[in-house]
Formats: C-alpha cells, sequence, structure tokens
C-alpha cells in the first residue's frame, strides 16, 4: 500500500493537509487491476475537522476495496471560499494521478459528514461553479462521480445549522442574502449533480434531519438519483456509530467512550454505502 501525503495550499495562505492510502496491485491476482476512489471530507462546523470521520470511516472502504483519501481542508478562521477550492484541487490532483494510483479516473466519489457534508455537496453541485471556473477550475472536471453525506448540513435557510455557516462566512458575510442562497445546496440541485447516497437520524438535534429531507425533495425534483436512510434514533456526529468512533465521555475512566455515541441501528450505514458505490460506480 503506498501512503500519500501532500498538502494543498488555500488562497489565504493557509494550508490544508491531504492524507491517502493507495492500495498496491498484485502480480497474483490482477496487476493491472484499477479502482475506485474515495474523498472523505470530515465535519467540524468548519472550525476543525473530526477524527472521528477520518481515519476509521478510511479504513471501512479500504477494506472494501476502495482507495481512499482524508482532506483536512482549512477551517476558520479560512472562510468561504477557501475549503471548497482545496476540495476541488484535490479531485483534480486523484483524477491527474489516476494511472500512478491505479484509479479510475471516472469513479472518484466523495463522502462529506455534517459541515463537510455541506463541502461536498457544494463541490457536487452548480452551487459551486461560479467560484471554480473564477479560480481556474472547470466544474466538470472536479465534481465526483458519485456524493455520500452523512448527517449533512445542507440548507442555508430556515433548517440549518446556523453556527456552521456563520464560522464558513464569517462575522461580515454570515447575513449576505446572495451568499446564504448559494450556500444553500437543495437550491442548486440539476441534472449535473451526480447520484446521491444521504443517511441521517431522526433526532438529530444538531442538525435536523430536515436538511436530508430537503436532499432528497431536490434530487427527486431534477431526476437525481438518490438512497436515503433515516434512522429512528441517535444524535449528531455519530460517524460510524460504534464504540470505536464514539467521543470520549465526560465521566469514568479517562479515553472511555460515551455510550449515546454508540448507537446500533446506524452501525449498517458503511455497508450500505459500499453498495451503493458498488452499482453506482460499475
Amino acid at each position: 500500500m503506498q501512503y500519500i501525503e501532500r498538502v494543498i495550499a488555500g488562497i489565504d495562505g493557509s494550508e490544508a493537509r491531504l492524507t491517502g492510502y493507495v492500495i498496491d496491485n498484485s502480480d497474483e491476482m490482477d496487476p493491472d487491476r484499477t479502482r475506485p476512489a474515495l474523498l472523505i471530507l470530515p465535519g467540524g462546523g468548519y472550525a476543525m475537522t473530526s477524527d472521528r470521520e477520518s481515519e476509521p470511516v478510511a479504513l471501512r472502504f479500504l477494506a472494501a476495496g476502495f482507495h481512499v483519501f482524508i482532506l483536512r481542508y482549512s477551517c476558520a478562521p479560512s472562510r468561504y471560499p477557501v475549503a471548497l477550492l482545496q476540495a476541488a484541487e484535490t479531485m483534480r490532483l486523484i483524477r491527474d494521478n489516476a494511472v500512478e494510483w491505479h484509479a479510475d479516473a471516472r469513479k472518484v466519489a466523495v463522502i462529506g459528514f455534517s459541515a463537510g457534508g455541506h463541502l461536498a455537496g457544494n463541490l457536487a453541485t452548480s452551487s459551486s461553479d461560479g467560484e471554480l471556473r473564477a479560480h481556474g477550475f472547470e466544474p466538470a472536471e472536479v465534481r465526483p462521480d458519485a456524493l455520500l453525506l452523512g448527517y449533512p448540513v445542507i440548507t442555508a435557510g430556515e433548517f440549518t445549522h446556523r453556527k456552521s455557516i456563520s464560522t464558513l462566512l464569517g462575522p461580515e458575510s454570515r447575513h449576505d442574502e446572495r451568499l446564504l442562497d448559494l450556500l444553500s445546496i437543495e437550491r442548486h440541485i440539476d441534472a449535473a449533480t451526480p447520484p446521491v447516497f444521504a443517511w441521517h437520524t431522526m433526532t438529530d438535534p444538531t442538525v435536523p434531519v430536515e436538511n436530508t429531507l430537503m436532499l432528497i425533495r431536490a434530487c427527486r425534483a431534477a431526476g437525481v438519483s438518490v438512497e436515503a436512510h433515516l434512522f429512528p434514533e441517535g444524535g449528531h456526529g455519530l460517524s460510524l456509530g460504534t464504540a470505536e468512533t464514539a467521543r470520549a465521555g465526560s465521566r469514568g475512566a479517562a479515553g472511555e467512550c460515551d455510550p449515546a455515541n454508540v448507537v446500533p441501528c446506524v452501525q449498517v450505514w458503511p455497508d450500505l454505502a459500499v453498495d451503493w458505490m458498488r452499482r453506482t460506480l460499475r
């Protein structure tokens, strides 16, 4: 396996860190195999990028036979569109190196969680086209071939996670109606949007499930293929929903996980996502 590390510069002088896990080919099995790739955009309210939504998720998809990349994009004090352009540059980097990394450049998916889901949706829809073109990207060349979202921030409207959007825009722009419309992903889903896989819990107290419901309605209206899973219980930021990715509890032994973040009903989502990716990217 190749371990890839790159620094992706931000237009504000910040730096994002890209980590990649590229599976080696085997002469014994298939020396010419090309694999789909998955770019992970962790959540964190645009204030940080979560460890829980990074390597543990990468290992699940790596085990399923996908090349996997994690982008620790620039967060506050960086503002829009810094992270978007870093994600676009990462997509271009993966596709430009597809032959060396024996990846299929036509099968590069993006998965984003929470605010990372907002970033992924921004990259995958026409909401980003103007900014991308203004900075030398052709949107079609950096748009993912499949979009996966876990408890995503979708709207900047009524059901938004206000803190994420305010952190992304900063105090000077957080009430800018033009930007709020631009960053309401559900308003920019069209025929060019790739197929979508999404999951959310009905009881998410932080990013309301209405975000994913709006996503589903917008995809249906635009004729975009969408598979969505709504689980009956669980809070926000669950990642895999296992003890491995649960936040540390505030009580008990050091490092003891918070049992509220171990939610059995959501633990099926990685298997559902892998099956969906294999069907979608075939």
